[in-house]
């Protein structure tokens, strides 16, 4: 093992070798952490201080899974197979097929995807008698998620909610939700952590077990943990208490998600007795690259110190250019990866585009496609989500759980067989007055009396059961080409013989094929193991690396990736940071996170783009530069950059040679801004413009800062009613922590929000 940790940095070796206790390795962006964690592994098992069994290691995601166990192989060959090593989900479902049986489910229950749930949640409105524009499936689903990631059941929901009309009416749908789960024998993607966490709360043995079993615990991407996910870990490391995790907090990016970044910030607090070791050494990016990315975030306040250094070259310096419109864009674009491929002998698969909205693709796809230039769209319309492949899954999910209502009622007529709405709401009303399952009320032929297609139903009903008979005694593959001939599916798209038939016949081919790879990894491939993995996977999962094509995704999409050549497109205020977090600075600080990610995406060449004119989401709207531009140091800049860069600058400093009120005319009579709403249609307020080119503005509310007291009530027109907690002084004027009844709480500068005064 010595000469292993001899290809160590001596941080990374410190990092492997202590054992004793709670460990933060504080690992900035190309700085090696998936080594440490693959080599500290390593190191527990050659040295024999724990069985391979007695290790859980957690990722963020499925191919940094397989990559980590692939790494592992290498080094202590078959002593890695034992480990409990995936994502939190894949882990937690693993111990839900042992224990969920203790929640009152069985061991064969399916796993709603997000359209599953969507469906359900429309179920239940309909049965409420509540209005979906209202209530949209699409928030209710969005709450629930976020409730059940911090632990809250719908009777604490529902505590919370009280006094608050329609949150106490999303309580209520909640509840039957969770209700309708579990007659369905099925759970939502959040549920896996959490009823898991539930298991260990109300069993104590159970805890106890898995507490013991697990005398080493490793979790990557630790900034990334939620409070859920955070509780689980403490609960699961409390008695060893050897806890590794893997983190950095500048690359804390999915507060959006419920990721909770000060789980990395007070893990010294957290776990008493903690070390901490700063990996500060990038192997990734250029020294240009990499000065660009600590300029970045060293703007933020909420960090914790450290400074990447490299000792790869300078580099080439950073291209900056500012295009007419989108389509400009996307041709400055093109080109450069058009030349850079003659030039230099890159391939496509060299190149990554990067934006910050999934809005930003259709622009560049169109490009690309005119210019023949090969791509891959991350994050666009998913594999899993065609409704062809959901059919044969919602096929697969009845035959393995036969309570599923949810995949019976998609497939019951699909292809066409004669079973209309009208006789499925009978039946779905007969089997909620009997608490039974839709398939349930089918086996008894005499809920079918009446029905015009009772002849219909009793021939699905046989086909069902028996393709459930066969489950068990053939792969799963060959249970898909079955169930493509019994039910018909497969002819009727080859009768239909369009374009259209064809390539959905293709992909329903190409399911088959994941089926086939599935059978040749797993030695059980059970129909409910595969639905677990299907159910288990991500968009960065299907990144097909092997194919010679530019990579497009959103900036959150590349996280934990790297490319030779990365373009950042619409660097532009409102768009990046986004016109959501542009005025907060809690909000804007995870913008300058997720900025300072996209920059360090680039081993050798950064390109910068924005448009001086974008349309977007159907509007035209004139931009200013992101502010993360000037942030960047000119001199890290190439000589055209630099001189473009002056001349901005050089406009700007004669625009603002005017005086304010000036300025506040000139605005409110561009077509980007209306200075009744202090806004422009991004979003923009005059305010944050002037303050982005480093004017001062005169303050135009009309707010007297000084009538704020700690403990006033107060209206914000987008957050609602809240209480100010705390005033600071921050120069002229003053920051308020204020605590939003839906919200939360957010910090303002009291000259620039407008707030009422209530008492």
């Amino acid at each position: 093992m010595d000469n292993i940790l001899d290809e160590l940095n001596d941080k990374q070796k410190e990092a492997v070798e202590y054992l004793d206790g709670p460990l933060l390795i504080l690992a900035g962006a190309g700085s090696g952490k998936t080594r440490a964690l693959t080599y500290k592994i390593a190191y527990l098992l050659q040295k024999d201080i724990v069985k391979p069994y007695q290790i859980l290691a957690i990722t963020f995601t499925n191919k940094a899974a397989r990559e980590m166990k692939e790494r592992i192989l290498k080094l202590v060959k078959e002593d890695a197979n034992d480990i409990w090593l995936g994502t939190f989900h894949a882990i937690c479902v693993r111990i839900l097929k042992r224990e969920i049986e203790k929640l009152g489910y069985t061991r064969d229950f399916n796993i709603f995807d997000e359209q599953d749930k969507t469906k359900l949640i429309k179920d239940i409105l309909k049965r409420l008698d509540l209005d979906e524009k209202q209530y949209n499936p699409g928030y209710i689903a969005y709450e629930i998620s976020r409730a059940k990631d911090e632990m809250k059941l719908p009777e604490k929901y529902l505590s919370e909610a009280m006094g608050d009309y329609r949150k106490e009416k999303i309580a209520e749908i909640y509840k039957v939700y969770q209700s309708d789960l579990k007659k369905n024998n099925a759970i939502d993607f959040d549920d896996i952590i959490m009823l898991t966490v539930q298991i260990f709360l109300d069993n104590s043995e159970v805890l106890s077990y898995y507490q013991n079993k697990f005398k080493y615990i490793l979790v990557d991407e630790y900034q990334d943990t939620n409070k859920i996910q955070f509780l689980l870990i403490s609960l699961l490391s409390s008695v060893n208490k050897n806890i590794c995790v893997v983190g950095d907090e500048s690359q804390s990016i999915y507060g959006f998600r419920g990721a909770d970044i000060s789980n990395i910030l007070n893990f010294e607090e957290t776990f008493k007795n903690a070390k901490v070791i700063k990996l500060e050494e990038n192997y990734r990016s250029t020294k240009n690259i990499l000065d660009a990315a600590n300029n970045v975030i060293n703007n933020n306040k909420s960090k914790i110190e450290k400074k990447l250094w490299t000792q790869n070259g300078i580099g080439e310096k950073i291209n900056y250019k500012t295009l007419q419109n989108e389509y400009e864009e996307a041709e400055y674009i093109t080109e450069n990866i058009d030349d850079i491929c003659k030039k230099e002998k890159k391939t496509y698969s060299d190149f990554a585009v990067l934006f910050r909205t999934n809005a930003q693709s259709r622009v560049l796809e169109e490009v690309f496609l005119r210019e023949s230039i090969p791509y891959r769209l991350i994050g666009g319309l998913k594999f899993y989500s065609r409704k062809e492949i959901k059919d044969l899954s919602s096929y697969l999910k009845l035959i393995h759980n036969p309570n599923d209502n949810i995949s019976l009622k998609r497939i019951i007529n699909e292809p066409k067989r004669g079973i209309g709405e009208t006789a499925l709401q009978k039946l779905e009303s007969i089997a909620r007055s009997k608490d039974v399952s839709i398939f349930e009320a089918i086996k008894d032929t005499e809920n079918l009396n009446g029905l015009r297609s009772a002849g219909n139903i009793i021939q699905f009903r046989q086909m069902i059961c028996d393709l459930i008979d066969k489950k068990d005694k053939i792969k799963v593959s060959e249970l898909m080409l079955e169930i493509l001939d019994k039910t018909g599916y497969k002819n009727e798209l080859e009768m239909e013989n369009t374009k259209e038939s064809e390539d959905r016949l293709e992909n329903i081919m190409e399911y088959v094929g994941v089926a086939l790879e599935f059978e040749k990894e797993n030695a059980e491939n059970s129909l409910g193991e595969f639905l677990d993995a299907q159910a288990l996977i991500s968009d960065v999962d299907n990144i097909d690396e092997g194919q010679s094509a530019v990579t497009l995704m959103t900036m959150h999409s590349a996280k934990g990736l790297e490319f030779e050549v990365v373009f950042l497109a619409g660097m532009e205020e409102g768009l990046f940071p986004s016109k959501r977090s542009i005025d907060e600075d809690e909000t804007v600080e995870e913008e300058r996170r997720l900025c300072y990610v996209a920059i360090t995406r680039a081993k050798q060449k950064l390109f910068i783009t924005n448009a001086s004119k974008r349309t977007i989401y159907g509007s035209t709207t004139y931009t200013i530069p992101s502010r993360f531009i000037d942030e960047i140091p000119d001199e890290l800049f190439d000589e055209i950059s630099q001189d473009n860069i002056t001349l901005r600058k050089k406009k700007e400093k004669n625009f603002l040679d005017d005086e304010y009120s000036q300025v506040k005319s000139f605005l409110s009579n561009d077509e980007g801004f209306n200075i009744n709403s202090k806004s422009s249609s991004f979003g923009i307020s005059v305010d944050s413009f002037l303050k982005n080119i480093n004017i001062a503005p005169t303050k135009i509310t009309t707010n007297n800062i000084d009538l704020y007291e700690v403990g006033m009530s107060v209206k914000h027109k987008k957050f609602g009613v809240g209480k100010i907690t705390k005033i600071e002084a921050e120069g002229d004027d003053y920051k308020l922590d204020i605590s939003f009844e839906n919200y939360g709480n957010k910090r303002l500068m009291a000259a620039y929000t407008p707030l009422e005064i209530l008492k």
